[in-house]
């Protein structure tokens, strides 16, 4: 991928053979409350307007992204552009196939290996993270979790996301530490809770501790969309991919003396 200079690329030691980035809210045709660089076909925007948003993808990428119908689920499918699976999660080792998820709140985690032969894309919110959607795809990833390094984009900070107890409770039930994720709000029954911190203790647990990114906040940062901001909004992509080039260098490699 060549991210476009309005896009952002994530600050992680992957390996050259990985490209990653996530879009921006600007540099599309969307009109408002979607604008401008909508990539979600599921928010009531124009179909053709998303279309041409995608092709803006495409286009500054050179990949194929393989979307998905996201249900906020702690399913895990190998990424084909050619289909629209439902799922939260996808991951391959196809150079040219591009992961991506669709976020605007939610915590979208990029995935790669250390040797760079395989990325994944999950979309998790407090749902899909208290489901098990990254535990999912480290083991679909079928790598050693010690040779997995994860990358945490934008989503809503600790500071603009209020939950309820029951949040709280879906998390503490299975990790006790994740206790320290949640701070009592200033409305009675109610946490702030911090998504980056909850993804850190569940991918711990997993054997992933090369874990970057997280610090953002959809809420306040105008770049991204934000459901919490706007009900009627637009979705940000998050994506991985393997270029071509990195294949052919491989193959390279392999067929020299």
């Amino acid at each position: 991928m060549n991210p476009s200079s309005d896009w952002l690329t994530p600050d992680w030691p992957a390996p050259a053979s990985v490209r990653a980035c996530v879009t921006m809210r600007a540099g599309g045709v969307s009109l408002a409350p979607f604008d401008s660089l909508n990539l979600g076909d599921h928010v009531e925007d124009a179909p053709l307007a998303v279309a041409a948003n995608r092709q803006v993808l495409v286009d500054a990428l050179g990949c194929r992204p393989a979307w998905l119908k996201q249900v906020h689920s702690p399913d895990v499918v190998e990424a084909d552009p050619r289909q629209v699976p439902t799922a939260d999660a996808s991951w391959t080792a196809t150079p040219g196939t591009a992961c991506a998820v669709l976020t605007a709140d939610c915590l979208p985690a990029l995935f790669c290996d250390r040797a760079g032969t395989r990325v994944a894309a999950a979309h998790a919110g407090w749902r899909g993270l208290a489901g098990g959607v990254l535990e999912n795809t480290v083991a679909a990833l079928g790598i050693e979790p010690a040779e997995l390094l994860v990358w945490l984009g934008p989503a809503i900070g600790p500071q603009s996301f209020e939950v309820g107890a029951e949040v709280r409770e879906a998390f503490v039930a299975v990790h006790a530490e994740a206790q320290r994720a949640f701070v009592p709000s200033a409305n009675a029954g109610k946490f702030m809770a911090d998504l980056y911190a909850l993804a850190r203790i569940r991918l711990a647990a997993s054997g992933v501790t090369a874990v970057y990114g997280g610090g953002l906040d959809t809420f306040s940062d105008p770049r991204f969309f934000s459901y919490r901001r706007a009900v009627r909004t637009g979705r940000f992509a998050s994506l991985g991919e393997i270029p071509r080039a990195s294949l052919n260098a491989r193959l390279n490699a392999v067929g020299e003396p």
